[in-house]
């Protein structure tokens, strides 16, 4: 659903003497409904040339006007088989956390159908994993159509990834399952039998007890990818391969309409596929697990508890299927099959748009009825209602959670906090990066807060490195601010500062960083790119670090918006930015006064020899070419006691002589006895 916000000036003249009239600004939001409708005859067939004069759309009993009506023709025919030769090396599996939303106006998915491979890895026996894994291949090689989208997604190690986005590259889907190594990840026995003996029971909790919390965990997890598909309008579909799902009883049933409403919230199909296929079981069990013995084996207890399994465990894909709309495929061998009746469930069909008549965003479910106008006569499909958006005042912990997680996996950044971000990078050892993050978000952002009436800010903060398309490392953090009196007031006119600090490997990665005001639900999006050079190959310069230019220092004890404060201390031990206490604070905006000292700290690194060398920094400023004022060098400290030779030079310098404008700082490294040295520039402003 997509929200547009109209607005209406109206004009009034107040004589005819042309006397300036005030214009009152008015403002309204309506929200539009945008409605996937199947509309077939009696003998199956699409219907096509409807137009918004043929429908009648009702939402909570009340008559809706139809915007708009866009036939949606998806063909049926499969695109020419293509052949895929297996690599002979292994490709690395690149996962992600999260589908990519798509933001209003999109038009990727226009005539597209969205079928997501979901393959429960904890719940699949080896065989099975082959029997799923060979029919995804079969379906994308030979029976995908031209306007199939396909994604991939596992649930392996206790989490959902994302293995492939939504493509038609039939080439990528099967390069990423080709990723699949079957038999890893293996978490239970998704198969086991309750009813057969547990000699084992008597020295702690027996199958069935962690059973309950596995069935909780798979339901769990395909929740997590029914919410991921949410965030898109179009039909979705979720294919899902397992072995099975048996609950215990009443135990898993909340966990269980949970995912089912989360389905239905977020208009996903479950298309569940039995990955046992055809099963011709033994009365007494496989040789994949031990007899049953005792008595139960002569008056068929045992074969009947394990036929009674096995169809209890086929009654819960059941369930979800006919809860959202799709429909289980069960003992059939031919599960390439079930991916075609899936695709076969979206055919061609109408977009449906409304503006919904009641515009109170609390998030309550509405029903809509859909009915076609005399003389046509057709069966629809469609979804039966939706769940109205909400403001922020009324979010939910798990709402709060979804909007920053959304925004993460925007496309697009969100710029409604103004939020600025540098990032460092200092030599650890001869393999591992510290990369230290300074945030900064101007305070007249947070008095919004106190001018609505909060007592206090609380800002959230939310942060990926991706390299490729493969997250290496995250973070989730927040600070809380009091809004005194006087602290609102010096906030008008201070930054809020914020850092933290990864540890990375050589590489180009992709750094997005988000920032909420959790008062007034406003996000501020930075995205860049980070390059960590491999300084271990250079050997035609001098190897520093990057160069951190600042005009504060923060006694750490006394640091008013530090964040990890209090909890992350350990941490701040290797930040070099850190030393006798006192914090370097970068200067983001790289903005200098001239009533203050410019403060610059680098680090020299000099491998391979058994002494470090001398070495001298010294900061010149340029406008164009004409070199306006010079430091006197300065000597770097002594080397610090590890195996890089690394060695500190921080020094700092008055502006005093520098006429307020920008400049280019250029801070030179020389290394007299190895004959090297190192440039860094970067534009600075001086102010008065």
């Amino acid at each position: 659903m997509r929200h547009i916000a109209i607005a209406v000036l109206l004009a009034s003249v107040l004589d005819a003497q042309n006397q300036t009239a005030t214009r009152p600004t008015f403002s309204t939001t309506s929200q539009l409904v945008i409605q996937s409708v199947t509309v077939r005859d009696k003998d199956g067939k699409s219907v096509e040339g409807l137009t918004a004069k043929d429908f009648t759309v009702t939402e909570d009993g009340k008559p809706q006007q139809v915007a708009f009506v866009e036939y949606q023709q998806l063909p049926e025919t499969p695109a020419p088989p293509i052949e895929y030769n297996a690599r002979a090396v292994i490709v690395p599996r690149l996962t992600r956390t999260r589908i990519s939303p798509s933001s209003p106006g999109d038009i990727r998915y226009k005539e597209r159908r969205l079928l997501a491979l979901y393959f429960d890895m904890s719940g699949m026996q080896p065989q099975d994993q082959i029997r799923a894994l060979a029919a995804a291949q079969k379906f994308v090689r030979t029976q995908m159509t031209p306007s199939d989208l396909v994604a991939i997604l596992i649930y392996a190690s206790g989490a959902v990834q994302v293995l492939e986005d939504f493509t038609a590259d039939r080439d990528r889907l099967l390069t990423a399952l080709q990723t699949l190594v079957v038999g890893e990840e293996q978490g239970f026995d998704a198969g086991a039998d309750p009813a057969a003996s547990d000699t084992l029971a008597a020295f702690g909790q027996n199958e069935g007890e962690f059973n309950l919390f596995n069935m909780d965990r798979q339901l769990a997890a395909l929740q997590t990818a029914a919410s991921m598909l949410g965030s898109l309008n179009e039909k979705k579909i979720l294919i899902y391969f397992v072995s099975g799902l048996r609950l215990n009883g009443v135990d898993n049933q909340a966990q269980l309409h949970a995912t089912i409403n989360a389905a239905v919230r977020a208009g996903v199909s479950f298309w569940p596929i039995d990955a046992r296929g055809l099963v011709a079981q033994p009365p007494m069990g496989d040789a994949s697990r031990r007899g049953p013995g005792g008595a139960g084996m002569y008056t068929g207890a045992s074969a009947q508890a394990a036929a009674s399994n096995f169809f209890r465990s086929q009654d819960t894909l059941y369930a979800l299927a006919a809860d959202t709309g799709g429909k289980a495929m069960l003992d059939s061998n031919d599960l390439a099959k079930g991916i075609v009746d899936a695709r076969r469930s979206i055919s061609s069909y109408y977009l449906l748009g409304y503006y919904a008549g009641n515009e109170a965003k609390d998030g309550k479910f509405r029903r809509i009825r859909i009915a076609l106008n005399p003389p046509h006569h057709a069966n629809l499909d469609y979804r039966q209602g939706y769940f109205a958006g909400k403001e922020f005042g009324k979010f939910t912990t798990a709402d709060k959670e979804r909007q920053l997680e959304e925004a993460l996996g925007m496309g697009d950044p969100v710029t409604e906090l103004a939020i600025a971000l540098e990032v460092n990078y200092f030599q650890l050892n001869r393999a591992e990066y510290f990369v230290p993050i300074a945030v900064k978000i101007p305070g007249y952002e947070l008095t919004l807060a106190k001018r609505r009436g909060a007592d206090h800010a609380v800002i959230d903060f939310i942060g990926e490195i991706r390299e490729g398309n493969m997250a290496v490392s995250n973070l989730r953090d927040k600070i809380d601010i009091k809004l005194s009196g006087e602290t609102a007031a010096a906030l008008a006119g201070r930054s809020i500062a914020y850092d933290a600090g990864f540890t990375l490997l050589p590489g180009t990665y992709t750094l997005k960083f988000l920032a909420r005001d959790a008062v007034t639900g406003r996000i501020g999006t930075y995205q860049r790119k980070i390059v960590i050079p491999n300084l271990n190959k250079e050997e035609q310069q001098q190897p520093i670090s990057s160069v951190v230019l600042s005009s504060q220092i923060v006694p750490m004890d006394q640091a008013l918006y530090g964040p990890n404060k209090d909890k992350d201390r350990a941490a701040q031990l290797i930040n070099p930015l850190v030393h006798d206490g006192q914090k370097l604070v970068p200067s983001v905006s790289r903005v200098f006064s001239r009533s203050r000292e410019m403060q610059v700290y680098l680090q020299a690194y000099q491998q391979g020899v058994e002494k470090a060398q001398p070495v001298v920094a010294f900061a010149s400023f340029y406008r164009g070419d004409s070199k306006i004022f010079e430091t006197a060098p300065v000597s770097g400290g002594g080397s610090m006691p590890n195996r890089l030779q690394t060695v500190p030079i921080r020094f700092g310098f008055s502006l005093e002589k520098l006429e307020p404008g920008e400049y280019d700082c250029q801070v030179t490294v020389l290394n007299p006895g190895g004959r090297k040295a190192a440039f860094w520039r970067a534009p600075v402003f001086v102010i008065p």
